[in-house]
Protein backbone atom coordinates (compact mmCIF):
# COMPACT_ATOMS: atom_id res chain seq x y z
CA UNK A 1 0.00 0.00 0.00
CA UNK A 2 1.46 3.35 -1.12
CA UNK A 3 2.49 5.39 1.96
CA UNK A 4 2.93 8.92 1.20
CA UNK A 5 3.97 12.31 3.06
CA UNK A 6 2.90 16.07 2.55
CA UNK A 7 6.42 16.91 3.03
CA UNK A 8 7.82 14.82 1.03
CA UNK A 9 9.39 16.21 -2.25
CA UNK A 10 7.91 15.08 -5.30
CA UNK A 11 4.01 14.63 -2.95
CA UNK A 12 1.85 16.60 -5.42
CA UNK A 13 3.41 14.54 -8.82
CA UNK A 14 2.86 11.06 -6.39
CA UNK A 15 -0.62 12.45 -5.56
CA UNK A 16 -1.54 12.95 -8.82
CA UNK A 17 -0.13 9.79 -10.49
CA UNK A 18 -2.27 7.67 -8.22
CA UNK A 19 -5.34 9.49 -9.16
CA UNK A 20 -4.13 8.64 -12.42
CA UNK A 21 -4.09 5.18 -11.59
CA UNK A 22 -4.72 2.86 -14.62
CA UNK A 23 -8.64 2.04 -15.12
CA UNK A 24 -9.32 -0.05 -18.09
CA UNK A 25 -9.53 2.67 -20.52
CA UNK A 26 -12.33 3.81 -22.47
CA UNK A 27 -10.46 3.63 -25.66
CA UNK A 28 -9.42 -0.10 -25.01
CA UNK A 29 -13.47 -1.54 -25.43
CA UNK A 30 -14.35 1.59 -27.61
CA UNK A 31 -13.88 -0.34 -31.13
CA UNK A 32 -15.80 -3.93 -29.44
CA UNK A 33 -18.45 -1.78 -28.12
CA UNK A 34 -19.41 0.35 -31.28
CA UNK A 35 -19.45 -2.70 -32.99
CA UNK A 36 -22.20 -4.26 -30.74
CA UNK A 37 -23.72 -1.02 -30.87
CA UNK A 38 -24.36 -0.93 -34.62
CA UNK A 39 -25.35 -4.91 -34.87
CA UNK A 40 -28.10 -4.33 -32.09
CA UNK A 41 -29.67 -1.42 -33.98
CA UNK A 42 -29.35 -3.26 -37.51
CA UNK A 43 -30.58 -6.60 -36.69
CA UNK A 44 -32.38 -5.66 -33.15
CA UNK A 45 -33.75 -9.13 -30.72
CA UNK A 46 -31.58 -11.53 -33.21
CA UNK A 47 -28.70 -10.05 -32.82
CA UNK A 48 -29.52 -9.63 -29.02
CA UNK A 49 -29.98 -13.51 -28.22
CA UNK A 50 -26.64 -13.92 -30.27
CA UNK A 51 -24.89 -11.71 -27.79
CA UNK A 52 -26.40 -13.21 -24.72
CA UNK A 53 -25.98 -16.61 -26.17
CA UNK A 54 -22.46 -15.90 -26.18
CA UNK A 55 -21.23 -13.65 -23.78
CA UNK A 56 -23.62 -14.59 -20.94
CA UNK A 57 -24.07 -18.08 -21.68
CA UNK A 58 -27.74 -18.28 -22.00
CA UNK A 59 -29.22 -19.84 -24.55
CA UNK A 60 -32.54 -18.64 -25.22
CA UNK A 61 -34.69 -19.66 -28.86
CA UNK A 62 -37.25 -16.52 -28.21
CA UNK A 63 -37.34 -13.29 -27.34
CA UNK A 64 -39.92 -13.57 -25.39
CA UNK A 65 -38.12 -15.87 -23.00
CA UNK A 66 -35.91 -13.03 -21.98
CA UNK A 67 -38.29 -10.81 -19.50
CA UNK A 68 -38.68 -12.32 -16.52
CA UNK A 69 -42.75 -12.89 -15.67
CA UNK A 70 -44.17 -11.09 -12.75
CA UNK A 71 -45.03 -14.30 -11.31
CA UNK A 72 -41.33 -14.85 -11.14
CA UNK A 73 -40.75 -11.85 -9.25
CA UNK A 74 -43.62 -12.27 -6.85
CA UNK A 75 -42.27 -15.62 -6.38
CA UNK A 76 -38.77 -14.37 -5.09
CA UNK A 77 -39.66 -12.68 -2.59
CA UNK A 78 -41.05 -15.60 -0.70
CA UNK A 79 -37.58 -16.87 -1.49
CA UNK A 80 -35.77 -15.09 0.12
CA UNK A 81 -35.42 -15.19 4.35
CA UNK A 82 -37.26 -13.35 6.75
CA UNK A 83 -34.51 -11.17 7.76
CA UNK A 84 -33.23 -10.28 3.69
CA UNK A 85 -37.45 -9.49 3.57
CA UNK A 86 -37.28 -6.97 6.77
CA UNK A 87 -33.70 -5.73 5.36
CA UNK A 88 -35.28 -4.60 2.28
CA UNK A 89 -38.36 -3.10 3.53
CA UNK A 90 -36.19 -0.93 5.74
CA UNK A 91 -33.91 0.21 3.04
CA UNK A 92 -37.29 0.58 0.76
CA UNK A 93 -38.66 2.97 3.41
CA UNK A 94 -35.46 5.37 4.12
CA UNK A 95 -34.65 5.57 0.34
CA UNK A 96 -38.44 6.54 -0.23
CA UNK A 97 -38.55 8.89 2.51
CA UNK A 98 -35.24 10.52 1.86
CA UNK A 99 -35.43 10.86 -1.97
CA UNK A 100 -39.27 11.94 -1.54
CA UNK A 101 -37.80 15.55 -0.26
CA UNK A 102 -35.89 15.87 -3.36
CA UNK A 103 -39.05 16.39 -5.40
CA UNK A 104 -38.63 19.35 -7.55
CA UNK A 105 -41.92 21.21 -7.69
CA UNK A 106 -43.47 23.41 -10.27
CA UNK A 107 -43.79 27.18 -9.80
CA UNK A 108 -45.21 30.50 -11.75
CA UNK A 109 -44.78 33.82 -10.52
CA UNK A 110 -45.76 37.31 -12.34
CA UNK A 111 -43.43 40.20 -12.94
CA UNK A 112 -43.33 43.42 -12.77
CA UNK A 113 -44.14 43.64 -17.00
CA UNK A 114 -47.59 41.08 -16.05
CA UNK A 115 -45.65 38.27 -18.23
CA UNK A 116 -46.09 35.30 -15.92
CA UNK A 117 -42.82 32.95 -15.87
CA UNK A 118 -42.21 30.07 -14.16
CA UNK A 119 -41.04 25.79 -14.60
CA UNK A 120 -43.29 23.44 -15.15
CA UNK A 121 -41.44 19.93 -13.51
CA UNK A 122 -42.65 16.74 -15.38
CA UNK A 123 -41.35 12.71 -14.97
CA UNK A 124 -39.78 11.38 -17.94
CA UNK A 125 -41.59 8.27 -19.33
CA UNK A 126 -40.07 5.53 -19.34
CA UNK A 127 -36.63 4.86 -17.43
CA UNK A 128 -33.95 1.47 -17.76
CA UNK A 129 -32.08 0.34 -15.30
CA UNK A 130 -29.00 -1.78 -15.39
CA UNK A 131 -28.19 -3.76 -12.43
CA UNK A 132 -24.44 -5.63 -13.12
CA UNK A 133 -24.14 -9.34 -12.82
CA UNK A 134 -21.08 -11.54 -12.64
CA UNK A 135 -18.95 -10.85 -9.18
CA UNK A 136 -21.48 -9.94 -7.19
CA UNK A 137 -25.47 -9.30 -7.52
CA UNK A 138 -26.71 -5.67 -6.37
CA UNK A 139 -30.23 -6.00 -4.69
CA UNK A 140 -29.19 -2.61 -2.86
CA UNK A 141 -28.75 -1.04 -6.76
CA UNK A 142 -32.16 -1.73 -7.41
CA UNK A 143 -33.12 0.15 -4.43
CA UNK A 144 -31.03 2.77 -5.18
CA UNK A 145 -32.22 3.50 -8.81
CA UNK A 146 -36.03 2.04 -9.09
CA UNK A 147 -37.03 3.98 -5.93
CA UNK A 148 -36.47 7.78 -6.81
CA UNK A 149 -37.82 7.12 -10.71
CA UNK A 150 -41.09 6.05 -8.74
CA UNK A 151 -40.62 8.62 -6.38
CA UNK A 152 -40.24 11.24 -9.24
CA UNK A 153 -43.06 9.98 -11.29
CA UNK A 154 -41.61 7.51 -13.98
CA UNK A 155 -44.17 5.83 -16.15
CA UNK A 156 -42.16 2.74 -16.80
CA UNK A 157 -39.29 1.50 -15.39
CA UNK A 158 -37.55 -1.04 -17.49
CA UNK A 159 -34.41 -3.29 -15.47
CA UNK A 160 -32.02 -5.27 -16.96
CA UNK A 161 -29.86 -7.59 -15.31
CA UNK A 162 -27.57 -9.94 -17.05
CA UNK A 163 -27.91 -14.16 -15.52
CA UNK A 164 -24.87 -15.51 -16.34
CA UNK A 165 -25.62 -19.58 -17.38
CA UNK A 166 -29.21 -18.45 -16.79
CA UNK A 167 -28.53 -17.97 -13.03
CA UNK A 168 -30.99 -15.85 -11.31
CA UNK A 169 -30.61 -14.20 -7.63
CA UNK A 170 -33.69 -14.07 -5.96
CA UNK A 171 -33.08 -10.94 -3.78
CA UNK A 172 -32.17 -8.91 -7.01
CA UNK A 173 -35.89 -10.19 -7.90
CA UNK A 174 -37.06 -9.48 -4.81
CA UNK A 175 -36.20 -6.06 -4.87
CA UNK A 176 -36.99 -5.55 -8.34
CA UNK A 177 -40.75 -6.78 -7.02
CA UNK A 178 -40.74 -4.87 -3.68
CA UNK A 179 -39.66 -1.89 -5.34
CA UNK A 180 -41.96 -1.53 -8.57
CA UNK A 181 -40.17 -2.27 -10.90
CA UNK A 182 -42.62 -2.80 -14.29
CA UNK A 183 -40.46 -4.93 -16.29
CA UNK A 184 -37.29 -7.50 -16.06
CA UNK A 185 -34.99 -8.52 -18.86
CA UNK A 186 -32.15 -11.17 -18.35
CA UNK A 187 -29.92 -9.28 -20.89
CA UNK A 188 -26.65 -7.58 -19.99
CA UNK A 189 -23.34 -5.48 -21.25
CA UNK A 190 -23.29 -3.17 -23.86
CA UNK A 191 -26.06 -4.90 -25.90
CA UNK A 192 -28.39 -3.94 -22.88
CA UNK A 193 -27.40 -0.79 -22.99
CA UNK A 194 -27.92 -0.38 -26.70
CA UNK A 195 -31.36 -2.36 -26.31
CA UNK A 196 -32.27 0.10 -23.87
CA UNK A 197 -31.32 2.98 -25.82
CA UNK A 198 -32.57 2.32 -29.62
CA UNK A 199 -35.10 -0.64 -28.77
CA UNK A 200 -36.05 -3.59 -30.51
CA UNK A 201 -38.85 -5.11 -31.01
CA UNK A 202 -38.81 -6.88 -27.22
CA UNK A 203 -36.93 -4.73 -25.77
CA UNK A 204 -38.82 -1.18 -25.66
CA UNK A 205 -36.47 2.02 -26.09
CA UNK A 206 -36.33 4.19 -22.91
CA UNK A 207 -35.59 8.00 -22.35
CA UNK A 208 -32.89 7.80 -19.93
CA UNK A 209 -30.54 4.98 -18.75
CA UNK A 210 -29.40 4.77 -15.12
CA UNK A 211 -26.74 2.44 -12.87
CA UNK A 212 -23.19 1.46 -12.87
CA UNK A 213 -21.48 -1.52 -14.84
CA UNK A 214 -17.96 -2.33 -16.17
CA UNK A 215 -15.96 -0.94 -18.59
CA UNK A 216 -18.10 -2.18 -21.30
CA UNK A 217 -21.45 -0.72 -20.14
CA UNK A 218 -20.00 2.41 -19.20
CA UNK A 219 -18.19 3.10 -22.52
CA UNK A 220 -21.89 1.99 -24.35
CA UNK A 221 -23.59 4.65 -21.94
CA UNK A 222 -21.27 7.24 -22.99
CA UNK A 223 -21.82 6.16 -26.97
CA UNK A 224 -25.68 6.25 -26.63
CA UNK A 225 -25.55 9.76 -24.82
CA UNK A 226 -27.59 11.97 -27.27
CA UNK A 227 -30.33 9.37 -28.09
CA UNK A 228 -31.14 9.11 -24.05
CA UNK A 229 -29.95 10.50 -21.40
CA UNK A 230 -27.35 8.73 -18.65
CA UNK A 231 -26.77 8.97 -15.24
CA UNK A 232 -22.60 9.38 -15.00
CA UNK A 233 -20.06 7.23 -16.59
CA UNK A 234 -19.21 5.53 -13.23
CA UNK A 235 -15.69 4.15 -12.49
CA UNK A 236 -14.18 1.93 -9.60
CA UNK A 237 -15.77 2.27 -5.94
CA UNK A 238 -13.43 4.51 -3.95
CA UNK A 239 -13.18 5.84 -0.25
CA UNK A 240 -10.66 8.49 1.63
CA UNK A 241 -11.16 8.23 5.46
CA UNK A 242 -10.01 11.55 7.04
CA UNK A 243 -9.40 10.74 10.67
CA UNK A 244 -7.12 11.35 13.48
CA UNK A 245 -6.38 9.31 16.32
CA UNK A 246 -10.05 9.61 17.63
CA UNK A 247 -10.82 6.05 16.29
CA UNK A 248 -10.23 2.41 16.79
CA UNK A 249 -8.13 1.44 13.62
CA UNK A 250 -9.74 -2.01 13.25
CA UNK A 251 -12.48 0.22 12.42
CA UNK A 252 -10.87 1.91 9.98
CA UNK A 253 -9.33 -0.40 8.09
CA UNK A 254 -12.39 -2.69 7.80
CA UNK A 255 -14.06 0.52 6.12
CA UNK A 256 -10.79 0.69 3.82
CA UNK A 257 -11.76 -2.85 3.06
CA UNK A 258 -15.46 -2.10 2.25
CA UNK A 259 -14.14 -0.65 -0.59
CA UNK A 260 -11.18 -2.65 -1.65
CA UNK A 261 -13.24 -6.42 -1.46
CA UNK A 262 -15.70 -4.76 -4.72
CA UNK A 263 -12.89 -5.29 -7.21
CA UNK A 264 -9.04 -5.25 -7.68
CA UNK A 265 -9.37 -1.45 -9.25
CA UNK A 266 -11.21 -0.13 -6.30
CA UNK A 267 -9.53 2.28 -4.69
CA UNK A 268 -9.25 2.79 -0.77
CA UNK A 269 -7.34 5.89 0.81
CA UNK A 270 -6.48 6.97 3.85
CA UNK A 271 -5.45 10.43 5.20
CA UNK A 272 -4.58 11.62 8.70
CA UNK A 273 -2.43 14.15 10.48
CA UNK A 274 -0.69 11.12 12.58
CA UNK A 275 1.95 8.78 11.75
CA UNK A 276 1.70 6.81 14.49
CA UNK A 277 -2.47 6.26 14.13
CA UNK A 278 -1.10 5.53 10.09
CA UNK A 279 1.27 2.90 11.76
CA UNK A 280 -1.84 1.46 13.53
CA UNK A 281 -4.30 0.96 10.76
CA UNK A 282 -1.37 -0.89 8.32
CA UNK A 283 -0.93 -2.91 11.73
CA UNK A 284 -4.94 -3.36 11.86
CA UNK A 285 -5.31 -4.30 8.12
CA UNK A 286 -2.65 -6.75 8.08
CA UNK A 287 -3.92 -8.53 11.31
CA UNK A 288 -7.37 -8.27 9.75
CA UNK A 289 -6.92 -9.28 6.15
CA UNK A 290 -6.28 -12.74 6.28
CA UNK A 291 -10.22 -13.14 7.90
CA UNK A 292 -11.25 -11.53 5.11
CA UNK A 293 -13.47 -13.79 2.49
CA UNK A 294 -12.35 -11.31 -0.28
CA UNK A 295 -8.92 -11.13 0.58
CA UNK A 296 -7.56 -11.64 -2.68
CA UNK A 297 -9.26 -8.96 -4.21
CA UNK A 298 -9.03 -6.97 -1.12
CA UNK A 299 -4.81 -7.32 -1.08
CA UNK A 300 -4.89 -6.62 -4.87
CA UNK A 301 -6.84 -3.15 -4.91
CA UNK A 302 -4.86 -2.16 -1.52
CA UNK A 303 -1.66 -2.68 -3.33
CA UNK A 304 -2.32 -1.43 -6.76
CA UNK A 305 -4.80 1.92 -5.66
CA UNK A 306 -4.65 2.41 -1.86
CA UNK A 307 -2.52 5.04 -0.07
CA UNK A 308 -2.15 6.32 3.33
CA UNK A 309 -1.20 9.96 2.99
CA UNK A 310 0.18 11.63 6.83
CA UNK A 311 -0.59 15.73 6.43
CA UNK A 312 1.17 18.41 8.73
CA UNK A 313 -2.48 19.60 10.28
CA UNK A 314 -5.83 18.96 9.69
CA UNK A 315 -6.16 21.86 7.17
CA UNK A 316 -3.76 20.37 4.99
CA UNK A 317 -5.47 17.09 5.38
CA UNK A 318 -8.73 18.58 3.89
CA UNK A 319 -7.15 20.57 1.17
CA UNK A 320 -5.87 16.70 0.25
CA UNK A 321 -9.02 15.38 0.53
CA UNK A 322 -10.77 18.21 -1.97
CA UNK A 323 -8.37 17.54 -4.46
CA UNK A 324 -9.42 13.65 -4.90
CA UNK A 325 -12.68 14.42 -4.87
CA UNK A 326 -13.36 11.22 -3.46
CA UNK A 327 -17.03 9.03 -4.28
CA UNK A 328 -17.23 8.53 -0.32
CA UNK A 329 -15.48 10.32 2.63
CA UNK A 330 -15.48 9.60 6.22
CA UNK A 331 -14.57 11.97 8.48
CA UNK A 332 -13.79 10.40 11.49
CA UNK A 333 -12.35 13.99 13.45
CA UNK A 334 -13.40 15.81 16.52
CA UNK A 335 -16.12 18.32 14.99
CA UNK A 336 -17.30 16.26 11.79
CA UNK A 337 -19.97 18.71 10.86
CA UNK A 338 -17.46 21.78 11.19
CA UNK A 339 -15.03 20.00 8.66
CA UNK A 340 -17.82 19.27 6.62
CA UNK A 341 -18.50 22.39 5.64
CA UNK A 342 -15.05 22.70 4.41
CA UNK A 343 -15.35 20.00 2.41
CA UNK A 344 -15.86 20.98 -1.34
CA UNK A 345 -16.05 17.96 -3.18
CA UNK A 346 -17.69 14.31 -2.42
CA UNK A 347 -20.15 12.33 -3.55
CA UNK A 348 -21.40 11.73 0.15
CA UNK A 349 -19.77 12.78 3.28
CA UNK A 350 -19.98 10.10 6.54
CA UNK A 351 -19.29 12.18 9.62
CA UNK A 352 -18.13 10.95 12.72
CA UNK A 353 -16.71 7.56 13.86
CA UNK A 354 -20.23 5.64 13.65
CA UNK A 355 -21.07 6.86 10.45
CA UNK A 356 -19.14 3.88 7.83
CA UNK A 357 -19.70 3.97 4.68
CA UNK A 358 -21.45 0.55 3.99
CA UNK A 359 -24.98 2.30 6.20
CA UNK A 360 -24.76 4.49 3.37
CA UNK A 361 -24.91 2.07 0.47
CA UNK A 362 -27.48 -0.01 1.54
CA UNK A 363 -30.09 1.77 4.20
CA UNK A 364 -29.20 5.44 5.42
CA UNK A 365 -31.41 6.99 2.82
CA UNK A 366 -29.40 8.80 0.48
CA UNK A 367 -28.03 7.50 -2.92
CA UNK A 368 -25.43 5.18 -3.13
CA UNK A 369 -25.23 6.08 -7.01
CA UNK A 370 -22.14 8.68 -6.95
CA UNK A 371 -19.51 10.25 -8.96
CA UNK A 372 -16.38 8.56 -9.45
CA UNK A 373 -13.06 9.27 -10.34
CA UNK A 374 -12.83 13.10 -9.42
CA UNK A 375 -16.19 13.99 -11.01
CA UNK A 376 -17.70 14.80 -7.77
CA UNK A 377 -15.99 18.49 -8.64
CA UNK A 378 -18.78 18.54 -10.90
CA UNK A 379 -21.50 16.05 -10.64
CA UNK A 380 -24.20 14.89 -7.84
CA UNK A 381 -25.21 11.48 -6.41
CA UNK A 382 -28.15 10.18 -8.14
CA UNK A 383 -31.59 11.94 -7.28
CA UNK A 384 -35.04 11.95 -7.96
CA UNK A 385 -34.16 15.21 -10.38
CA UNK A 386 -32.59 12.91 -12.71
CA UNK A 387 -35.63 11.44 -13.32
CA UNK A 388 -37.56 14.41 -13.79
CA UNK A 389 -37.34 17.40 -16.73
CA UNK A 390 -38.19 20.56 -16.34
CA UNK A 391 -39.65 23.31 -19.18
CA UNK A 392 -39.66 26.75 -19.00
CA UNK A 393 -43.16 28.95 -18.58
CA UNK A 394 -43.64 32.23 -20.76
CA UNK A 395 -46.72 33.71 -20.70
CA UNK A 396 -47.06 37.20 -21.83
CA UNK A 397 -50.18 40.32 -21.84
CA UNK A 398 -50.26 42.68 -24.91
CA UNK A 399 -48.86 45.12 -22.84
CA UNK A 400 -45.88 42.91 -21.62
CA UNK A 401 -45.22 41.65 -25.64
CA UNK A 402 -44.98 45.11 -26.09
CA UNK A 403 -42.73 46.14 -24.12
CA UNK A 404 -40.39 43.07 -23.93
CA UNK A 405 -40.81 43.32 -27.93
CA UNK A 406 -38.38 47.05 -27.90
CA UNK A 407 -35.37 44.89 -26.09
CA UNK A 408 -35.96 41.87 -27.91
CA UNK A 409 -36.16 43.77 -31.29
CA UNK A 410 -32.72 45.96 -30.57
CA UNK A 411 -31.15 42.66 -29.45
CA UNK A 412 -32.19 40.77 -32.50
CA UNK A 413 -31.24 43.50 -35.28
CA UNK A 414 -27.44 44.05 -33.52
CA UNK A 415 -27.29 39.96 -34.35
CA UNK A 416 -28.77 40.22 -37.98
CA UNK A 417 -31.73 38.12 -37.30
CA UNK A 418 -34.25 39.86 -38.82
CA UNK A 419 -36.86 37.66 -38.42
CA UNK A 420 -36.48 37.40 -34.79
CA UNK A 421 -36.90 41.18 -34.84
CA UNK A 422 -39.72 41.27 -36.42
CA UNK A 423 -41.76 38.60 -34.86
CA UNK A 424 -41.13 40.43 -31.79
CA UNK A 425 -42.28 44.10 -33.38
CA UNK A 426 -45.68 42.81 -34.48
CA UNK A 427 -46.55 42.43 -31.30
CA UNK A 428 -45.46 45.53 -30.00
CA UNK A 429 -48.28 48.13 -30.10
CA UNK A 430 -48.22 50.77 -32.13
CA UNK A 431 -46.12 49.25 -35.01
CA UNK A 432 -47.95 46.05 -36.38
CA UNK A 433 -49.25 47.85 -39.31
CA UNK A 434 -45.20 49.54 -39.94
CA UNK A 435 -43.06 46.94 -39.51
CA UNK A 436 -45.66 44.57 -41.80
CA UNK A 437 -45.30 46.49 -44.49
CA UNK A 438 -41.24 46.54 -44.43
CA UNK A 439 -39.00 44.71 -47.07
CA UNK A 440 -35.86 43.59 -45.88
Amino acid sequence: MLQLNTWDDGFTESLQALLNRSHQQIEDVDGIVADIISDIIKRGDQALLEYTRKLDRLDVADPSELEIPSSRLQQAIGAISDAQRDALDVSLHRVRDFHQRQCGKSWTYTDETGTLLGQQVTPLDRVGIYIPGGKAAYSSTVVMTAVPAQVAGVGETIMVVPAPGGELNELVLAAAALAGVDRVFTIGGAQAIAALAYGTKTIPAVDKIVGPGNAFVATAKQRVFGKVGIDMLAGPSEIVVLCDSVCDPAWVAMDLFSQAEHDELAQSILVTTSSDFATRVLQAMEELLPSMEREPVIRASLEGQGAVIVTEDIDQAIDVTNRIAPEHLELIVDDPLSVSKQILHAGAIFMGAYSSEVLGDYCAGPNHTLPTSGTARFSSPLGTYDFQKRSSLIMCTPESASQLGKTASVMARAESLTAHARSAEYRIKGLKSEVGSQKS
